[in-house]
C-alpha cells in the first residue's frame, strides 16, 4: 500500500486532462504528483509518531453494470475504490465520499486533504470510488469507439448510486451514517449533479473549482488567465499581460513570415512545424506554460505568477528592442525544460492524434483519448482564442479544437452545441436547482467562470458559495500548510462550518423523526 517509485511513474502518466494541449496536460500531471509527494510526507510524519492510518487502508472492486439505463445489458466493467476505516466511528459515524473524476485514484485519496482531515474531526468513513473508463476501472476493450458510449456523466452518477448501496451492504450502514460527497473540478461537478440527482443518498456536498456549465467556447478561460496576469495581488500587473500579448504576436508573426525553423530551434521543439497543424501545437503548447502558471500559482507545480511576470518584464541590453517579448517567451520556454525530463518540446499534429487513435489500455496517453471522448459528447471546454481579450495566438480556434471529435469519433462539429445544451438541461448549467451544496472557487482559477460563485436562494433551495479572490484551481482541497494564504485558511474554516452544521441537521432531523 505504500507509495512505490512504480506507482509515482504510473501517476506521472495517468492524470486529470480537463485542458487541451501538451504542456498544460503535464503540468497537470506535475500538480498530482506534486500531491503524492506531500502526503507521502504527511503520512511519514503521522508514522514516526506511532499513528498509522496506512494500516486502515483497504482497496477493493464492484462490478458494475456497462449501461444502468438498459437493464437488458448485463455487462459488466470492474470499479476500483479505497476505504478508509482509521477514523470511522463505528457503527453511526458519517461517510466522506471522495468522488474520482477523469483520472485513476489512488490510496492516498482516503488518506490526505481537507476532507481527510475533516473526517478525523467528524469520526468519519473515508471512501473513493474511480470513475468508470479510467484508471484501472475499465475493461479490457474499452477504449474502443464504439465501447465509449458507455462512458457518460450519466453513467457515472448511477456508479455512485449503486456503490453507495454496495457500501451500505457491507458495512451495515443505515439512516444513521450521513453521507458527504467531496471533489474538486470535473469530480466537483460530478459531487453538486450526485447531490442533485440522489438526494436520497448524500446529505450535502462540496463541490471545488467545478465547472458546472458546459460550454463549447470556452474563450472565458484564455480571458481570465489574462485578468489574472494583471492581478497586483498575485504578483501580476499591466505590464506583465502586455508584454505576454507582445510576445505571443512575435512568435506568431516569425511563423507567418517565414522563419519556422528559427522558431523552432529556439523553443526546442522536436520537430520544425511542416504545416498550421504542428503550429497550432507550438501556440497551444506556449499557451500552456502560462495557462498551467496561473491555474495552479503558488502550488510549486512550475512557477508562481509573480515568478512569470518577473521574466516576462524583465529588461535586458543583451535582447534587441524588436525582439524582447520574443525572447522572454524563449526564456520561459527554457525554464520549463530545465524542470522537466523531456529533451525537446514535441509539436507534431500527427503524433498527438495518433496518440488519441491509440486504443491499447497500456498507452500513456490513454486518460486523454476518454477526457476527449467526453468533451466531444457532453462538455466541450475547449479554450480558444479567438476574441480581443485572449493574451494569446489567434491561431488557437474552434474549428481547431473541434475537427477532433470528428477525425477520433465521428462525432460532427454541428452536433457539438446540441450535445452541450442537453448537458446544461440535464444539470441546470450554473443556476442548478439543488441546496446543500457548497461551491468553492478561487479568484484567480479560470474554471470559476462555469461554476457557482454567488449564493444564491430560491423557492425554498439553497447552493452556497466560497469566493477565494486570490487562490488557484482547488487550493482548498489541500492539506493545511503554514504558508497558506489568510483567505485560504479562511476558506477551509467556512467549509469546516458548513459541513459540521450538515451532520448536525441531519441529526436533528433523525432525532424530530423519531419523536413524531
Amino acid at each position: 500500500m505504500l507509495f512505490s517509485p512504480a506507482r509515482c511513474l504510473i501517476l506521472l502518466l495517468l492524470l486529470n486532462f480537463v485542458d487541451a494541449g501538451r504542456i498544460l496536460s503535464k503540468i497537470k500531471e506535475r500538480a498530482r504528483n506534486l500531491q503524492l509527494q506531500k502526503a507521502k510526507q504527511h503520512l511519514l510524519a503521522q508514522t514516526l509518531s506511532g499513528h498509522q492510518p496506512l494500516l486502515r487502508v483497504r482497496e477493493g472492486r464492484i462490478h458494475q453494470q456497462l449501461n444502468h439505463l438498459n437493464r437488458q445489458d448485463v455487462s459488466t466493467f470492474p470499479q476500483r475504490f479505497f476505504v478508509n476505516e482509521a477514523y470511522w466511528q463505528n457503527p453511526d459515524g458519517p461517510v466522506f465520499l471522495f468522488i474520482g473524476g477523469e483520472g485513476p485514484i489512488f490510496d492516498f485519496d482516503v488518506l490526505a486533504g481537507h476532507h481527510v482531515e475533516m473526517a478525523a474531526e467528524h469520526g468519519a468513513l473515508l471512501l473513493v470510488l474511480e470513475h468508470r473508463f479510467y484508471g484501472g476501472s475499465i475493461n479490457p476493450d474499452g477504449l474502443k469507439t464504439e465501447n465509449l458510449a458507455d462512458l457518460s456523466s450519466q453513467q457515472a452518477l448511477a456508479d455512485l448510486a449503486v456503490f453507495h448501496q454496495y457500501i451500505s451492504q457491507s458495512f451495515n450502514l443505515s439512516h444513521r451514517n450521513t453521507w458527504i460527497s467531496f471533489g474538486g473540478s470535473y469530480a466537483g461537478a460530478l459531487s453538486a449533479w450526485f447531490r442533485g440527482k440522489f438526494p436520497n443518498l448524500v446529505y450535502g456536498a462540496v463541490a471545488s473549482s467545478a465547472p458546472v456549465r458546459a460550454k463549447l467556447d470556452f474563450s472565458a478561460y484564455t480571458n481570465t488567465v489574462g485578468l489574472s496576469l494583471m492581478n497586483e495581488a498575485v504578483g501580476g500587473s499591466k505590464k506583465c499581460l502586455a508584454a505576454v500579448r507582445e510576445a505571443f504576436a512575435a512568435v506568431e508573426a516569425a511563423l507567418m513570415g517565414g522563419n519556422v525553423s528559427q522558431v523552432a530551434i529556439d523553443f526546442g521543439c522536436c520537430q520544425i512545424p511542416k504545416d498550421q497543424d504542428d503550429q497550432i501545437e507550438l501556440m497551444e503548447n506556449l499557451a500552456g506554460i502560462v495557462m498551467g502558471t496561473v491555474q495552479y500559482n503558488e502550488e510549486g507545480v512550475l512557477m508562481s505568477i509573480n515568478e512569470l511576470c518577473a521574466v516576462m518584464t524583465y529588461k535586458s541590453e543583451a535582447y534587441e528592442e524588436e525582439m524582447e517579448a520574443y525572447n522572454r517567451l524563449v526564456k520561459l520556454a527554457q525554464i520549463y525544460h530545465s524542470t522537466s525530463e523531456e529533451q525537446c518540446l514535441d509539436i507534431s499534429h500527427e503524433k498527438t492524434v495518433k496518440d488519441l487513435m491509440d486504443t491499447s489500455l497500456h498507452s500513456g496517453r490513454r486518460v486523454e483519448r476518454q477526457w476527449t471522448y467526453q468533451t466531444c459528447t457532453e462538455f466541450g471546454f475547449y479554450q480558444t482564442c479567438e476574441d480581443a481579450t485572449c493574451p494569446f495566438s489567434g491561431l488557437l480556434t474552434l474549428q481547431a479544437k473541434t475537427d477532433v471529435c470528428n477525425m477520433l469519433f465521428g462525432i460532427s462539429q454541428h452536433s457539438l452545441q446540441g450535445r452541450i445544451a442537453f448537458t446544461n438541461t440535464y444539470y441546470g448549467g450554473d443556476n442548478p436547482p439543488i441546496h446543500r451544496v457548497l461551491y468553492v472557487n478561487g479568484g484567480i482559477d479560470p474554471w470559476k467562470e462555469l461554476s457557482v460563485v454567488q449564493d444564491r436562494s430560491e423557492e425554498g433551495e439553497e447552493a452556497h458559495a466560497i469566493f477565494i479572490k486570490d487562490t488557484a484551481h482547488c487550493a482548498d482541497m489541500m492539506s493545511r500548510r503554514a504558508t497558506d494564504r489568510c483567505s485560504l485558511k479562511s476558506a477551509r474554516e467556512e467549509i469546516e462550518k458548513h459541513v459540521a452544521s450538515w451532520l448536525k441537521m441531519a441529526a436533528r432531523e433523525r432525532m424530530e423523526k423519531r419523536t413524531v
